[in-house]
């Protein structure tokens, strides 16, 4: 089962970094930020003002009105970027066994907004006004659900939730699937839209963002010392898994080969990572083996890197108990230091950005490292971008519920001729 190899053939991203692959792209080679005040509501009495939206995203560019109106903004962004990726990898689907075809796509919370408003309306108008779409709108398996419905994919489909690790779940259960050959091809990733009334507030209450508001775009600053919580954001990650097989018979464009994959958890605390790092470090050796991927090879790794005081002393704790001595020579950086946290997005989109840099030859900078923090004492590659050639990199993303989930990637290279 492990022999069949499984590769990335296209790529979908809507952040507040941008639209597209190529803004996107462009972004984290500019090291620029995404966050800015909120203006998706008046945030004024809230202790964090702040967020990661997505600019003049109108969902109709992507949905038919109607449909549009009936699917949360986290599934019209999950829907977009589907489109997106499906698009780039070129597939042919008047070709194509649909029944072969699925869609594994994760999600922290779902639709937060769509459940506010109608429990506004219950408060307020009685149950009889609640909108018959508010479950299909709000459950967070209608991502992959509406994406099917879209292209007619009628292979397996299902959501994942594991908080902020579900993107990276989510993809690393298609590569399994289509390792064990249960479809020749996956549309996976992540979606999220949280940036409202109720999930504001419930972070700010919690004490997990940042208060940084006179200083939006230096407000996201992880492994830097006066680091003082993550930012919100929203936006989704989708990219197209393939088997090796299906992919060259198509002569699809590759962009690398997904090789590694591997889950854990804490068992210690709902919000809290476990101060000793052990089972975040255990699914990093996991899905090396997995991959087949001696520690020698890993050239560049990309953090969950939160900006929160305990995630980012843990995760680097972490880090130096798979790789040593070696862990000091490895470039590590932060996405969400640009894009603010994507919560169950958050992976997909940080895979899509390991890609991108991996094709353009750079390793993007983590941005807003001014000081340093004695217990975050790696190579952050703070500020600026570097030039170089990423062959093997990983990516963790860990979630409240002490969810650990790790993906190994690695560039392509053709099988022997034989």
């Amino acid at each position: 089962m492990k022999n069949r190899r499984i590769v990335i053939t296209g790529i979908g991203v809507i952040s507040p970094i941008g639209k597209s692959k190529e803004e996107f792209t462009q972004a984290l080679s500019e090291g620029k930020s995404g966050i800015d005040k909120i203006t998706r509501f008046d945030a004024s009495e809230y202790s964090t003002k702040i967020a990661g939206e997505v600019k003049n995203f109108n969902p109709e560019e992507y949905i038919d009105k109607k449909k549009a109106r009936r699917m949360d903004r986290f599934v019209q962004l999950g829907v977009a970027a589907a489109q997106s990726a499906i698009s780039d990898s070129m597939l042919d689907l008047s070709k194509e066994d649909l029944t072969r075809i699925g869609v594994i796509v994760g999600s922290g919370i779902g639709g937060l907004k769509t459940i506010a408003d109608e429990c506004a309306v219950l408060l307020e108008k009685g149950p009889r006004r609640v909108s018959p779409f508010l479950v299909p709108m709000e459950i967070i398996n209608m991502v992959g659900g509406e994406i099917a419905i879209e292209f007619n994919f009628t292979g397996v489909n299902y959501g994942v939730v594991s908080a902020c690790a579900s993107s990276n779940n989510a993809i690393g259960d298609s590569l399994r699937l289509l390792r064990y050959g249960d479809a020749d091809v996956i549309i996976t990733g992540g979606a999220e839209s949280s940036i409202t009334t109720v999930g504001v507030a419930g972070f700010c209450s919690a004490r997990a963002l940042s208060q940084r508001n006179d200083n939006p775009q230096g407000a996201s600053r992880p492994f830097d010392k006066n680091r003082d919580g993550f930012v919100m954001s929203e936006g989704s990650g989708i990219i197209v898994l393939e088997t090796l097989e299906h992919a060259q018979k198509r002569g699809a464009k590759i962009y690398a080969e997904l090789c590694g994959y591997s889950a854990t958890d804490d068992a210690y605390h709902m919000t809290a990572p476990s101060p000793d790092g052990t089972s975040a470090s255990r699914a990093m050796k996991l899905a090396l083996e997995d991959g087949g991927i001696p520690i020698e090879e890993v050239d560049y790794i990309n953090a969950h890197g939160t900006s929160t005081e305990l995630n980012d002393k843990i995760e680097t704790s972490a880090i130096k108990k798979v790789f040593g001595e070696r862990a000091y020579k490895i470039p590590v950086s932060s996405t969400k230091s640009m894009t603010g946290h994507l919560l169950g997005a958050a992976g997909a989109v940080e895979l899509i950005a390991i890609l991108m840099c991996m094709e353009k030859g750079f390793i993007h900078p983590t941005i807003n490292y001014e000081t340093p923090d004695p217990e975050c004492d790696l190579d952050y590659v703070p500020n600026k971008k570097r030039d170089a050639q990423i062959n093997c990199a990983i990516s963790s993303s860990l979630g409240f519920g002490g969810h650990n989930a790790v993906i190994a990637v690695k560039r392509f290279k053709p099988p022997k001729a034989v």
